[in-house]
């Protein structure tokens, strides 16, 4: 069954996935917006602008660190090769549009990242099925009978692992009650989503260490699940005191 997953979502179709999941999880920021404080028009807007931002930043600054290269034939900065891309640089582009755009429109910004949420954690459950399509993202060598056969091995299905946690997320923050200040919603996620990256990260086979073997994502992990911590309690002392 994976191999014809994999098969029907090879590259370049496994991005597919990754449009289908922004195409839903905008959605269901809309339906959750009655409990917002901003606008669909204003969510749209911040949304489109966000994927601009991202697909021509990543371009453009792929294109800027191999100048030699796009100089001999300048045409290729339009390929529609998915290799031609820098996703962090993306990723900077998107914060710094999301930055200039605060700056204009000036959404009530806590409020603005709950709104988001929903697109986030559906984003979380897309992304590690365009993983699995593309081999990406994959676990090292087990013997245990569910691995899957992948570059020549037998690995942990970290993909599965990573779809199946991020399901749990979004269903864990869409069905809460709870009444909670702005920005709870958001900060909620980006813990639950630190909290797997730390348990996930040890059945990866392909983690960036550093520190002589200390791996970078549970580190980055750490830091933001404790940032997350700190800015729920002042936001709790802040609505207990206001």
């Amino acid at each position: 069954m994976i191999t014809v997953f994999r098969s029907v979502f090879a590259q370049p179709r496994h991005l597919i996935l990754v449009l289908a999941a922004l195409w839903l999880g905008l959605a269901l920021a809309e339906k959750h917006l009655d409990r917002r404080y901003i606008s669909k028009d204003a969510l749209n807007n911040i949304v489109y602008y966000g994927i601009l931002g991202y697909v021509i930043g990543g371009r453009l600054l792929f294109v800027l660190a191999h100048l030699s290269a796009f100089a001999a034939s300048p045409l290729g900065i339009f390929s529609l090769n998915v290799d031609l891309f820098d996703s962090t640089a993306g990723l900077v582009t998107v914060m710094i549009a999301g930055f200039i755009y605060g700056v204009r429109r000036r959404p009530p910004l806590w409020s603005t990242l709950d709104a988001l949420t929903p697109l986030f954690a559906t984003l979380a459950v897309g992304l590690p099925l365009s993983h699995l399509a593309a081999g990406t993202a994959f676990g090292h060598p087990t013997s245990l009978p569910w691995g899957i056969d992948l570059w020549n091995a037998n690995r942990h299905p970290t993909q599965i692992y990573d779809f199946i946690t991020s399901l749990g997320i979004l269903g864990l923050l869409w069905f809460r009650k709870i009444h909670s200040p702005a920005g709870s919603e958001f900060i909620s996620f980006t813990a639950l989503t630190a909290c797997a990256r730390l348990f996930l990260e040890a059945f990866r086979g392909d983690s960036t260490l550093v520190f002589g073997g200390l791996r970078l994502a549970q580190i980055l992990a750490w830091i933001v699940l404790a940032a997350a911590f700190v800015t729920k309690e002042l936001l709790l002392r802040k609505e207990n005191t206001g």
